[in-house]
């Protein structure tokens, strides 16, 4: 599986493609940052960001977009930024038919680290292990890209069970919903 991490930002938005599967050893593949000039206007920098994103997906060809699920922070300035350059990596994601999962820091840590308290050191010391790279990506933004793309790597055959349980269980319910409907529908005509 091959999978696209973005940490979305929009002065930084960190990028790393992982090829890999849960269980088994996992490669980096490539990694950076999409960068954007703080003082150029906000339309501009969407665009610059889409265009950076597009040029990471025509090149590394990705199954999966993982992106990191925005949260609420103090600075609400910092958090419509991060919201607006997501919104565009899903787009980018969305408008080749590329599956996009959201995933929150706490649980990329803990997949990383084995706690979702980690700081940006240990995420980028334990990606560094993980790819048997020589040191940590830099700027943080590009570790953080990497350790998205290996947590939907090892979350996403559990996800997967997920859904495709909860569909088998609403596709029962609805069949066993519409059974006695249907007979009942059945038998009013016949009479």
């Amino acid at each position: 599986m091959r999978v696209l991490g973005v940490d979305p930002g929009l002065t930084r938005c960190g990028v790393g493609v992982v090829d890999g599967v849960a269980g088994r050893p996992l490669t980096m593949v490539g990694v950076g940052v999409v960068r954007t000039p703080p003082d150029a206007e906000l339309s501009h920098r969407l665009l610059a960001v889409e265009q950076g994103l597009e040029q990471w997906l025509d090149e590394h060809q990705p199954e999966f977009v993982a992106v990191e699920r925005v949260f609420s922070q103090h600075n609400v300035s910092t958090v419509m930024g991060t919201a607006q350059a997501s919104a565009v990596a899903m787009l980018c994601a969305a408008r080749r038919g590329i599956p996009v999962a959201l995933h929150t820091p706490s649980e990329v840590k803990a997949a990383v680290t084995g706690t979702g308290r980690a700081d940006k050191a240990q995420v980028g010391a334990m990606v560094t292990r993980l790819l048997r790279l020589s040191a940590p990506p830099k700027p943080a933004d590009a570790a953080d890209a990497l350790a998205l793309a290996i947590c939907h790597i090892w979350r996403a055959p559990a996800q997967n069970r997920l859904q495709q349980a909860v569909a088998q269980h609403t596709a029962r319910k609805t069949a066993q919903n519409a059974g006695p409907r249907t007979a009942h529908a059945t038998k009013g005509r016949t009479a």
